[in-house]
């Protein structure tokens, strides 16, 4: 299935919600926030947020320091 991460075309497998794609990224979710089709995703609503083909996603990484 096709989708935007970033603003860059990708390819990632059907029917996966939203903690099934940063798993599939290879991503910690501890520190990110996720936005699909504009919309913030509460991390509560990740296994229960599906991806659907042609969505747009930004996926945030937070960083400590100072």
């Amino acid at each position: 299935m096709r989708v935007i991460i970033n603003g860059e075309p990708r390819e990632v497998p059907d029917r996966v919600n939203v903690e099934e794609l940063i798993e599939y990224l290879g991503l910690r979710g501890e520190r990110i926030a996720v936005e699909r089709n504009r919309e913030i995703v509460r991390r509560a609503d990740w296994t229960t947020t599906l991806i659907e083909e042609g969505d747009e996603l930004e996926i945030v990484h937070f960083v400590g320091g100072g």
